[in-house]
């Protein structure tokens, strides 16, 4: 489950009941910029204006959903679609989709006989996106899978052709169990390969003291980043990079 700093930037400034809306009042933001005017010169110099269309329909999309919160921005969006043209990535995983604006930027980015193995929980959610990711033509990259994701990765690791073999996977789902993911992950990524895991600065709330008041959700998943964040650091399999974009992004790097 993806979850924001505050709420998430769509569209430019509007007004409600005559007033202004700040950026961070809007659904789609997760930026953790203190200023909302620097976050909406990122999003309107650099990442709108490049947006694939397709993209921009299934934001638009999302954002009516009960749930947005849970969607990935639109300049996250843009850092994965590099990160994967970067690595020239042809076989990726998805832990965590949702409605499939993380997952377009991924499909979009891989070569045509690319490869994308998504899980979810919710089938209904992706066949929400689906529409709009058949119409651009990226479907066929995609292999979707209903239901929880760690019995899935432990078939992986069952027949060995899987062992190192999958040159990207972006983890943005249950983050109790973010932990166990990797132990898995670790083993069918390549050296060299990258594991990507969201919201790993958490609302901000990894650097404030236990005592502070958050929302109830935020402060139950609070210590499961936090435990993350320590084993990362200190795991000699990885090289890791922490970057604020979004809501925290982690990079692992294996390196053995």
């Amino acid at each position: 489950m993806a979850t924001a700093a505050a709420d998430q930037v769509q569209t430019p400034a509007e007004t409600q009941n005559g007033e202004q809306k700040t950026r961070h009042q809007e659904v789609g933001h997760k930026s953790l910029l203190q200023s909302d005017a620097l976050y909406q010169y990122i999003l309107e110099t650099s990442v709108y204006p490049r947006e694939p269309e397709c993209m921009k329909e299934l934001r638009e999309i999302t954002a009516k959903h009960p749930w947005n919160i849970m969607t990935t921005s639109a300049d996250e969006g843009q850092f994965l679609s590099m990160i994967v043209k970067l690595m020239n990535a042809k076989k990726t995983m998805e832990i965590g989709v949702y409605t499939g604006y993380s997952l377009l930027a991924t499909a979009l980015a891989l070569p045509e006989d690319g490869k994308i193995l998504a899980m979810d929980i919710n089938r209904e959610n992706y066949e929400l996106g689906l529409p709009v990711i058949q119409k651009a033509g990226v479907a066929h990259k995609i292999d979707f899978r209903e239901g929880p994701a760690l019995p899935m990765l432990d078939e992986l690791l069952n027949d060995p052709i899987n062992h190192s073999s999958f040159d990207f996977v972006f983890v943005d789902a249950d983050k109790d169990n973010y932990l166990n993911y990797h132990s898995r992950l670790i083993d069918l990524v390549r050296p060299g390969g990258l594991i990507g895991y969201d919201n790993t600065l958490w609302n901000g709330t990894v650097a404030v003291p236990a005592d502070t008041p958050m929302r109830k959700y935020i402060r139950y998943y609070r210590d499961f980043v936090l435990e993350l964040n320590k084993a990362l650091a200190a795991d000699q399999r990885v090289e890791i990079c922490q970057l604020p974009v979004g809501d925290g992004v982690t990079l692992c790097r294996r390196v053995s």
